[in-house]
């Protein structure tokens, strides 16, 4: 117990501090400056309080603003003094669900550099077990089912710890403390090779030997990760590559190619440090670099393209396939080209089943789809071309002048291409992960489980639904459903200034400003399609 004078604490953060090993890090942090107290993880974030010697205290609380772990992002947090109660050590609580539910939750991570110490260690108990994490890395919104964040409530709870794995978990000291994404061989998903008649031909690590002697065979593997199928080729075969763009219809458009290092990124693409850094972190994106005159790389993976987009493994399973492989591969979305990706190995027998050759597969459930994001190195800094894995659902703030007269929930549907809907509530802006193009129908269907997804999961109701000017697009006909449905007010924007107030919005403008959206043509205020505009706005 604290002894003498003592100051006590209590602090409230909003962000992305869930599934990150935020509590852990806390509780640590705690422990070493001797303090007691207790964290929990809440609807809306954590709550914190703390008690100890003042001194103590200040640096935890600076602790908390400077050092968090990686892919942990405190939006807000509010600090005040409450009464010492005399607190003997420093706990974890139980999750609460009361307040107002906020996507808290961290998006997927890369797999840490310590899990892929252990992943090729022959004597750590999870030696080239494909679904290895801990409390900073691994799956995480593509697996929750609800919040709080606690295994009960993501797709891991039909796998129940078994005795080491839950050691690991209730120990304060250990990585995988209050991870809810653990695992290992005993307890955890196992790993199948399905043949193209859906028949199980090998397990574990003969599915992965499989998997690679069908890739170096020239052969087509759909590989299930964490968001969705990929579907996997030797990018070092033109005959292979050419072979994947007839079976999916895509004749021109550029494949992101997974390699197996940055120094094999390095031998075939020129690298900035920025760039570097993408590919490297948690949020490991699709980055998209200059390549180098390459002949081991084949023009087939991005026709008459000077760039390529590059990718690193991002998985314990992608790690295990590139050491074996040692070449890059072409690793594209699991789809039909402007569908959605596939989630399921069911549906992916049905929708893929005349591209792939075979079948890597795991069993545990995806909650939702989760396409690679994509980022590309400007001057000004990176500039995300899609937001998806690793980016999503972090959230954008709006400016508090302007976030004090908005009136919300509102949704925003989006447009008809490259479709991603939207949730504002307060200040702040929720963004769905890329969805694709509503050309299709299985795109409408993700469309609206990502609108009953964002709903579910933050347990608001629209005021309101906004949709494009344009009267034909796919996402005004369902956003004109939605608000008869539900009965609320219409909002429809112009294309163009649509982008304008999202790019003040992202970057927190609040004044008028000469706007500049120059992406093709979109319904105007006339009634007719304008082309790209310069436009004096404000939102």
């Amino acid at each position: 117990m604290i002894t003498g004078l003592a100051t006590r604490a209590q602090v409230k953060i909003e962000g992305t501090v869930q599934g990150v090993g935020f509590r852990p890090f806390v509780f640590r942090l705690a422990r070493e400056l001797d303090l007691a107290g207790w964290i929990v993880n809440g609807a809306d974030g954590v709550m914190i309080e703390v008690e100890g010697a003042a001194e103590a205290v200040g640096r935890l609380l600076e602790q908390l603003r400077t050092s968090c772990p990686p892919g942990a992002k405190v939006e807000r947090m509010s600090v005040r003094p409450v009464p010492a109660v005399g607190d003997s050590e420093f706990t974890i609580q139980p999750s609460c669900e009361e307040g107002t539910k906020q996507l808290a939750m961290s998006p997927d991570l890369a797999t840490c550099a310590d899990c892929v110490m252990e992943l090729f260690d022959p004597t750590d108990k999870r030696f080239r077990y494909p679904w290895t994490s801990c409390a900073q890395c691994g799956p995480r919104l593509s697996m929750v089912t609800g919040v709080p964040y606690d295994r009960s409530n993501t797709t891991m709870s039909r796998f129940a710890l078994c005795e080491a794995c839950r050691a690991e978990y209730e120990a304060p000291g250990n990585r995988r403390f209050h991870a809810e994404s653990t695992a290992c061989s005993v307890c955890g998903p196992g790993l199948v090779f399905w043949g193209a008649d859906g028949q199980v031909s090998a397990e574990g690590e003969g599915a992965l030997q499989q998997t690679c002697r069908i890739i170096r065979a020239g052969g087509i593997v759909a590989v299930k990760g964490i968001g969705g199928f990929h579907l996997w080729v030797d990018a070092t075969s033109e005959e292979a590559v050419q072979r994947l763009r007839a079976r999916k219809r895509r004749p021109h458009k550029p494949f992101a190619v997974m390699f197996p290092s940055l120094e094999a990124i390095k031998r075939h693409c020129t690298l900035s440090p920025g760039e570097a850094e993408w590919l490297t972190s948690p949020e490991a994106p699709i980055v998209i670099l200059q390549r180098l005159e390459d002949i081991s790389l084949v023009q087939g993976v991005a026709p008459g393209n000077a760039t390529v987009g590059a990718m690193l493994p991002y998985t314990p399973l992608h790690h295990l396939l590139m050491s074996e492989l040692e070449v890059p591969v072409v690793a594209t979305s699991g789809n039909r080209s402007d569908e959605p990706i596939v989630t399921d190995e069911q549906e992916a027998r049905r929708r893929l089943a005349d591209i792939a050759d075979a079948f890597l597969i795991h069993d545990r459930p995806i909650a939702r789809p989760m396409d690679d994001s994509v980022v590309r190195m400007a001057r000004s800094g990176p500039i995300v071309l899609r937001r998806a894995r690793g980016l999503v659902p972090r959230t954008i703030r709006l400016p508090e002048s302007i976030a004090r007269h908005t009136e919300g929930p509102v949704l925003a549907v989006g447009g008809h291409l490259k479709n991603t809907v939207a949730l504002l509530d307060a200040d702040r802006v929720l963004l769905s992960q890329h969805l694709g193009d509503l050309s299709a129908l299985e795109t409408e269907y993700a469309v609206r489980q990502a609108i009953d997804d964002l709903q579910w999961l933050l347990q608001v109701k629209p005021c309101a639904v906004a949709c494009d000017l344009h009267p034909d697009y796919r996402s005004t006909r369902l956003a004109e459903e939605l608000a008869a449905r539900w009965d609320v007010p219409l909002i429809r924007v112009p294309h163009h200034h649509a982008h304008v107030a999202a790019c003040m919005a992202e970057h927190g403008a609040t004044g008028e400003v000469l706007g500049i959206a120059w992406d093709g043509s979109g319904y105007g205020t006339d009634g007719s399609l304008w082309g790209g505009e310069f436009l004096l706005a404000t939102y």
